[in-house]
């Protein structure tokens, strides 16, 4: 199947998650909200849980449904994917949410809020690929 369907049918999945999740919890799909609070807190941790085991499967079923299917694997060091993760993580934290509570589903909700938020991690994550693939060389 080409890869601008599969896109497609991915981003479908996701608005459709989002717009469940808002229709049947009323909370925002953010992950690393759910992500946080399902180890911190008492309230509702099942379904939290079930949602982020649903992102690892949902990530899997290519593997599972290919037999020639390879991920890709990181083109840079191992060290620069961990620093990597850590910086977005403490990225979420300082901005009050991830690309999908601010990306998603906060300018779906036209948030300006999130339309700032959204601008700025994209211009953040635009200036760091710049800077290590063209001027550090990585």
């Amino acid at each position: 199947m080409h890869p601008f369907v599969l896109a497609l049918i991915g981003g479908g999945l996701i608005g459709l998650a989002a717009v469940m999740m808002m229709g049947l919890k009323g909370r925002i799909a953010g992950v690393s909200g759910i992500l946080s609070s399902a180890f911190s807190s008492d309230d509702d941790r099942l379904w939290r849980i079930l949602f982020i085991v649903g992102i690892v499967i949902g990530g899997a079923i290519p593997a599972i449904m290919s037999d020639s299917f390879v991920p890709p694997a990181p083109d840079t060091s191992t060290w620069l994917v961990i620093i990597g993760g850590l910086t977005v993580g403490l990225g979420t934290g300082l901005g009050s949410g991830c690309t999908s509570g601010h990306g998603i589903c906060g300018i779906s909700r036209l948030s300006p809020r999130s339309m700032v938020a959204t601008c700025t991690f994209m211009a953040a994550g635009f200036i760091c690929v710049f800077l290590l693939k063209h001027v550090l060389g990585g």
